[in-house]
């Protein structure tokens, strides 16, 4: 955990992508304590026309430049523990890729611990490996 799905407009770089997932995943790890190699992201580009989105929503300005990241991870922690990560990111990002905080979007989906099976049919967070 977590699985992590990053939208955005087509036309950014492999590099830039890249950069993205690593700067989520570093924030990941410092912040929520996510263990290190726990790295399971999917990172999709749209047309314009596939990803329609209010760019005013509750007086925040969006650009094309916007970036959807929705988490799914282990319920379980703080209100505080993700308003902290929620400004990591966007300052993280930023400073790493130039996007502007603005255009930063993040929804986490809290899930129990059965809800996940990482390969071989089984449930590894419930049952122990054999």
């Amino acid at each position: 955990m977590p699985l992590v799905r990053i939208d955005l407009l087509e036309g950014k770089s492999e590099q830039y992508r890249a950069q993205v997932g690593d700067i989520l995943y570093q924030t990941l790890v410092d912040v929520l304590n996510v263990p290190e190699h726990d790295r399971f992201q999917v990172i999709t580009e749209h047309t314009k026309a596939s990803l329609p989105f209010d760019r005013e929503y509750l007086g925040v300005h969006r650009s094309d430049d916007c970036i959807f990241f929705q988490i799914t991870l282990n319920s379980g922690r703080s209100t505080e523990l993700k308003q902290r990560f929620y400004k990591a990111l966007a300052d993280h990002l930023h400073e790493g890729v130039k996007i502007r905080t603005e255009d930063v979007f993040i929804s986490f989906v809290e899930v129990s611990k059965e809800n996940w099976s990482f390969g071989n049919g089984e449930a590894q967070y419930v049952t122990p490996p054999k």
